[in-house]
């Protein structure tokens, strides 16, 4: 199917040759939210019950970890000048930058999939199973995406920037989707009684939002989901 949404020039876009301290500081908290949420069953407990001493362990370790990686210009968006300036250009895609999307795809994938998963047999059965879920099926799930990053076959995380004017779009897109749908289902959970018909209504909502947000995104209309189109000197963010 063509594509018919909005797109970018990258004759338009500005040059960017050096990342101000504020601009990578702003991408340090990202980082540390991809790699907090990598132990999907210890993010489980957090949002069941609260903080633990395993979340503040994990999150220290996550801090120092990342913050190191940030200072050291090796994390994306806290380098100290932008890597990829022309989109269509192939060079090699640091290792950094492929460890980082591989993690931020698997916290984009698995817990929405995880919570379809238990959204639907909530629906099904009149129970809920999540923690089994989360405990059982987290594991082969995030091993199965972080085998496909190693292997290069999600978008941005290849060997090669080549792609990434296209590529940023879907990982962008499927940001902005899931984030959305996730947080209307955590405020729906909040809200809505714990009865069978909730549990109906909010697989409902939360597969239509999905929806509704990735369209949204293929057509273009959150920030970072246009394809950038060949031509000149660009900044890829």
């Amino acid at each position: 199917m063509a594509y018919t949404g909005r797109v970018e020039l990258a004759r338009d876009r500005k040059l960017r040759n050096s990342n101000t301290r504020l601009y990578r500081a702003a991408h340090w908290p990202l980082w540390i939210w991809v790699f907090f949420l990598a132990p999907g069953p210890l993010t489980f407990s957090l949002f069941a019950s609260g903080m633990h001493r395993g979340n503040l362990i994990w999150l220290a370790l996550v801090l120092a970890g990342t913050g190191v990686a940030a200072l050291r210009g090796s994390l994306p968006g806290a380098e100290p000048c932008p890597y990829i300036l022309r989109f269509d250009e192939d060079r090699p895609n640091p290792l950094y930058r492929r460890v980082c999307y591989t993690f931020a795809w698997n916290a984009v994938l698995s817990f929405a999939l995880l919570n379809l998963s238990g959204l639907m047999m909530a629906a099904l059965t009149g129970s809920w199973h999540l923690k089994q879920i989360y405990d059982y099926g987290y594991p082969p799930l995030c091993l199965l995406i972080l085998l496909l990053g190693a292997l290069g076959k999600l978008p941005r995380v290849g060997t090669s920037t080549l792609g990434e004017g296209t590529e940023r779009r879907y990982f962008y897109g499927s940001v902005w989707a899931v984030t959305i749908s996730q947080t209307v289902l955590l405020i729906l959970w909040k809200l809505l009684p714990r009865n069978h018909d909730s549990d109906v209504a909010k697989l409902f909502l939360f597969v239509a939002v999905l929806a509704l947000a990735g369209m949204a995104a293929r057509q273009g209309k959150f920030p970072r989901t246009r394809p950038i189109l060949p031509g000149e000197s660009m900044v890829a963010d």
